[in-house]
């Protein structure tokens, strides 16, 4: 979470231009921010530097609302800019207006260009250098949240990685795992989808994953993935542990038992592997009465 003062000093904006977003009902007033409300200031504050009125803003936000009904929020879920003095969005690979909500066509000299012509191939020598460029910035992301970088950086970074290389799933991770602090969890889940199409072999986005569902109440869910994770990785030992919990939850002692023994005999001395042995202890009890043995 972010205080109101670090927000404004995130954005560069002054308290009066919050202030009068809040007046103008485009953001509810808070003094603590997390990062849908860091996306939607930036959105705001992008269509601000465009010179788009507030009364505009608010119009094409409403419509947009009716237009797409699946839209929670629309400052933050969709790419909002302002061209040609009409605002727009894009979504799923279309430009929209936001107030009629007509579909528009690029007909610009290079979209033309590009409908008569095939699209020209990158080299194998281009590839080689995206991907190590997007690893530079991967790297970036990484040295920020290490540092305790600004989060408007951080996600810039990750999203830079993946603007050149759209296979980066280390990216895709850490930008869900970001949202996922955030409590943005729709966001999340976006992110780690597509992680897990850019890597289907990428255990820790199957593990985050199920994660998300875990917090969500979604059991069944996080139990498919978890489960994925550990096919993927048999020796991913907090998969272990989170899967035995919910065999346990969902009282199939032997399951859970069993998994409560494989996470202790990967991680047999942290403070995680007391509680193991605890939960351990009592469900051996249950199942033979009087039993004192310990893992």
């Amino acid at each position: 979470m972010y205080s109101r003062k670090d927000m404004l000093r995130l954005l560069r904006i002054s308290n009066a231009t919050l202030r009068s977003w809040e007046k103008e009902n485009l953001i509810p007033p808070s003094e603590q921010y997390g990062f849908p409300q860091l996306i939607a200031l930036r959105t705001l504050d992008r269509l601000r530097r465009q010179k788009v009125p507030s009364r505009q803003i608010r119009g094409a936000l409403a419509a947009l609302r009716v237009t797409l009904r699946h839209i929670d929020n629309p400052l933050t879920e969709l790419r909002i800019y302002a061209d040609g003095g009409r605002v727009k969005v894009d979504i799923e690979g279309n430009r929209m207006e936001a107030m009629s909500g007509q579909l528009l066509l690029d007909f610009s000299a290079s979209e033309l260009k590009r409908l008569v012509e095939f699209p020209d191939q990158p080299t194998p020598a281009q590839m080689r250098m995206r991907r190590q460029q997007a690893e530079v910035w991967f790297q970036r992301g990484l040295d920020l949240e290490q540092s305790g970088g600004p989060a408007r950086e951080i996600i810039e970074a990750y999203e830079k990685a993946v603007e050149l290389d759209p296979n980066a799933a280390g990216a895709l991770v850490n930008l869900g795992t970001l949202f996922f602090n955030g409590r943005a969890l729709k966001e999340a889940e976006q992110y780690y989808l597509r992680a897990i199409a850019a890597d289907p072999s990428y255990a820790l986005a199957y593990f985050d994953l199920a994660n998300l569902y875990d917090e969500k109440g979604e059991r069944a869910r996080a139990l498919h993935h978890y489960e994925i994770a550990l096919r993927l990785q048999p020796n991913y030992a907090d998969a272990h542990y989170n899967v035995a919990l919910l065999y346990q939850g969902n009282n199939d002692v032997l399951k859970a038992v069993r998994h409560w023994k494989a996470y202790l005999k990967l991680d047999p001395s942290s403070t995680w592997a007391s509680v193991a042995r605890r939960e351990l202890k009592r469900l051996r009890a249950e199942v033979l009465p009087g039993a004192q043995r310990t893992s």
